[in-house]
């Protein structure tokens, strides 16, 4: 299966997500690899970190930042269990994973403008859906959130009836995240993590029930 996180935005936290996806299922001993297609190469980088600090490869992470994605990411996605796309801005690669992707993940955080530029993307998986003729699924994540705030609350409730609906999980804003990424690592590999790590377990979980 292909999943791929999207979105126009940029600051939503695709590669934090992307990366503990992809983590969580090969620790669950799933052959897996992400995709970096974002030029910017954060999860490539964070792999190279990885190697630097000397800790064990958990995962394969390749660079392919390029619109010719939907006939490669096929080929790769016949070796592992599951493929990770950590998604661009850049909109003929974006088209590209989403005509790639079985389930298209779309994180946003609680905010009016990251609604606002979700509306964009929604019409892109609209276009991909057509041209497809396909099934393709897709999920919000709010990512980011602060618990037991108003602006949480209002998002929530304003992708409740959404479609695409919204995962249950959430996932907190955490320094354990930044703190894990400096040093190559994920959230379980840190201490004191405990919250964040259980939101990983659960976003996993949830997202693996829609692609089994």
């Amino acid at each position: 299966m292909i999943v791929a996180l999207l979105n126009h935005k940029g600051g939503v936290g695709k590669t934090t997500l992307a990366l503990h996806l992809a983590g969580e299922w090969a620790r669950q001993g799933r052959r897996v690899t992400l995709i970096d297609a974002d030029p910017q190469g954060s999860a490539l980088d964070w792999s190279e970190q990885r190697m630097r600090e000397g800790l064990p490869r958990l995962f394969g992470v390749v660079g392919l930042a390029r619109d010719k994605l939907h006939r490669e990411a096929p080929a790769i996605a016949r070796g592992v269990d599951h493929v990770v796309i950590d998604g661009p801005r850049v909109a003929a690669v974006m088209r590209s994973a989403l005509l790639a992707a079985d389930l298209v993940l779309l994180p946003v955080q609680p905010s009016a403008f990251d609604g606002w530029a979700s509306a964009d993307m929604l019409t892109l998986i609209d276009e991909a859906r057509r041209y497809r003729r396909l099934r393709l699924l897709a999920r919000f994540l709010v990512n980011r959130c602060c618990a037991h705030t108003a602006i949480v609350r209002e998002t929530v409730k304003a992708l409740a009836d959404h479609d695409p609906p919204m995962l249950r999980q959430r996932i907190g804003q955490r320094v354990a995240f930044a703190d894990a990424a400096k040093t190559g690592r994920l959230v379980r590999e840190i201490g004191a993590a405990y919250s964040a790590v259980r939101e990983v377990r659960g976003f996993a979980a949830e997202v693996g029930r829609i692609v089994r």
